[in-house]
């Protein structure tokens, strides 16, 4: 899937459900983010100059858990990573 084309389905908001959890990697990698190496299932990403970090977790069949799909959304809109134009 295009770049543009999966950005606009995780800012939607309307696939959550059905977010692959690769995809949701891939969208924090081109964003800049780096993965933290940390022990267990959990990844940790962060973001040169900002504190807060992303932690995920996919569920058995490879999806993105859907309440983690919206903080990633979150994230990127309330520190304004993406322009809309």
């Amino acid at each position: 899937m295009k770049k543009k084309k999966l950005l606009s389905n995780l800012l939607s908001g309307s696939g959550d459900n059905n977010f692959q959890f690769a995809d949701l990697i891939q969208i924090l990698v081109w964003l800049g983010f780096t993965e933290r190496l940390d022990k267990g299932s959990h990844r940790i990403f962060i973001l040169k100059g900002i504190q807060d970090m992303i932690n995920l977790q996919p569920t058995k069949d490879s999806k993105a858990k859907p309440f983690q799909v919206k903080q990633v959304r979150e994230f990127i809109i309330n520190h304004r990573l993406i322009s809309y134009d």
